[in-house]
């Protein structure tokens, strides 16, 4: 095997081994739980960067291994799957920061760390999948060790929410074992391909392919929870701070939205999904998801609640700009992907933090608190502005996108469905920043570490680093190496130079 064979395999491994070792380690060893947790961590990073930095310079990472005759196991490092591998390893470096501190007290580190790094490896096989077989394989793994997670606190809501979980991801993975069955028996083994590769069997199996894209959708829109596949995740949010934070914006949901570009894009390809009439269907679907969303999030007093309705929302921008034909549109699907992992980690690191140092966890419980916490609610306040859509903040550039990208195509229905969303958006943040930053306390809190203003360092490191660059990448979009400028990248791979 190659040299540039390795590297994939080395992405996966840099999480996955540490994560074998952790799970051996008694309690007690916190030192060297931490080192593990942060070496591959930091491993994985670094992987990560050479490849960005040798894909610019039109090198190939491939791992190609055959399982069965016809069935490969294909880790490939291309433009889209650096895209999302970035974030992930940039936000598991921040996250097990995050989590070291956080979960310092707690029983069962071991365990935990252990899946948490099982978590990480299976979101990085997802995004090096070269193939729908491997994208399988790794999706799966991921239900499997996500599971531990969120049932880790082994309350009976933690026990109840994993069982949601199973109801809804388990008949999802049945649902894609018959996709990839039929995908198999229709088109024989196929990579992953810029523009596509089921164009040439629409001819003749036109229905059949209407079919498969449904399912394939319904499959991975569990993960994506897309409505009405969504009633999973609020209910996960019983899980610790940092396992809600992989969810939303490292792991699970994102890898649903991923797949489903990876499905559009590089199975069918998005001319042949317009003409086989799948792309209208799918918008009306995001569509539906980020308006509910954006209700139900309304309404929750319980901040995770809300923060887990607005991924509901959030999430859902990255699979209308997807559905939406033109090079535009796709820039601001792409682009939300990076920005939307970068924004929502911000709001679940702070309301971790509020739950941890004070006892805080709903927003009738917020009165005072910037006063209290300052840079935990200054990072807050970045995260929530960047979801409304307020410059310079990354959140108003995905925006942008999806809006002109929406005109582009003539959908002028989406760009309603942006401003409708945009105003919900402001309607359950800014009623949060008011409560935090002007009214008076309400009482005592419902409890205090005695750590002084604000969170311990190792809590509010990750939040201010996520919340500065939830701004950078909004202010530097236009230069280069930004997740502005990489999407360009893909985007011309898709469209010819679009």
């Amino acid at each position: 095997m190659s040299a540039q064979a390795w590297v994939p395999l080395a992405v996966v491994a840099s999480s996955l081994l540490p994560g074998l070792v952790i799970f051996l380690l008694p309690e007690d060893r916190r030192g060297l739980r931490a080192t593990l947790n942060l070496a591959g961590a930091f491993a994985k990073l670094g992987l990560v960067g050479m490849m960005l930095w040798n894909i610019g310079r039109f090198h190939e990472y491939e791992a190609r291994m055959t399982v069965l005759p016809g069935l490969d196991l294909v880790l490939r490092a291309d433009e889209l799957s650096l895209l999302f591998m970035t974030l992930s390893a940039l936000l598991w470096l921040l996250t097990t920061v995050y989590a070291i501190g956080y979960l310092e007290d707690s029983p069962h580190r071991s365990r935990f760390f252990g899946f948490f790094s099982l978590c990480v490896s299976a979101t990085a096989g997802i995004a090096l999948a070269g193939n729908l077989f491997t994208l399988f394989v790794f999706y799966e793994i991921l239900t499997l060790v996500t599971y531990p997670l969120v049932i880790h606190r082994g309350t009976p809501a933690a026990l109840a929410a994993g069982r949601t979980y199973l109801f809804y991801t388990v008949p999802a993975g049945a649902l894609l074992l018959l996709a990839v069955a039929a995908s198999q028996v229709l088109t024989g083994p196929q990579d992953f391909v810029g523009g596509g590769y089921l164009k040439p069997f629409g001819a003749d199996h036109a229905t059949a392919l209407v079919l498969l894209f449904a399912a394939l959708v319904t499959g991975f829109g569990v993960k994506a929870a897309l409505v009405p596949l969504h009633g999973w995740l609020p209910q996960a949010m019983v899980a610790p701070a940092p396992v809600s934070a992989l969810l939303h914006a490292v792991a699970v949901v994102k890898a649903g939205a991923f797949a489903i570009v990876r499905v559009v894009y590089e199975m069918f390809g998005i001319e042949f999904a317009a003409t086989l009439g799948v792309l209208t269907p799918l918008a009306m679907v995001a569509a539906v998801t980020i308006i509910y969303g954006s209700l139900r999030a309304l309404m929750q007093d319980e901040l995770k609640k809300r923060l887990a309705y607005s991924t509901v929302s959030q999430v859902s921008y990255i699979v209308l700009g997807t559905a939406l034909l033109g090079p535009v549109a796709t820039t601001g699907a792409l682009v939300h992907l990076v920005h939307q992992g970068l924004m929502k980690i911000t709001l679940f690191f702070s309301a971790g933090n509020y739950a941890e140092t004070l006892g805080v966890h709903h927003v009738s419980e917020m009165d005072g608190i910037g006063r209290r916490m300052p840079l935990t609610t200054a990072a807050f306040t970045v995260g929530a502005l960047g979801m409304i859509g307020v410059p310079p903040v990354a959140g108003f550039v995905s925006k942008l996108y999806l809006g002109a990208g929406a005109a582009q195509a003539g959908q002028w229905w989406a760009i309603g469905v942006l401003a409708v969303s945009s105003l919900l958006n402001a309607m359950y943040f800014l009623p949060v920043l008011h409560r935090a930053w002007f009214r008076p306390q309400n009482g005592p809190w419902p409890h205090e570490d005695g750590r002084g203003r604000d969170a311990k360092p190792m809590l509010l490191v990750p939040v201010l680093l996520t919340a500065l660059f939830s701004v950078g990448v909004g202010v530097l979009a236009a230069t280069p190496w930004s997740p502005l400028d990489w999407a360009y990248l893909i985007i011309r791979r898709e469209y010819g130079g679009g």
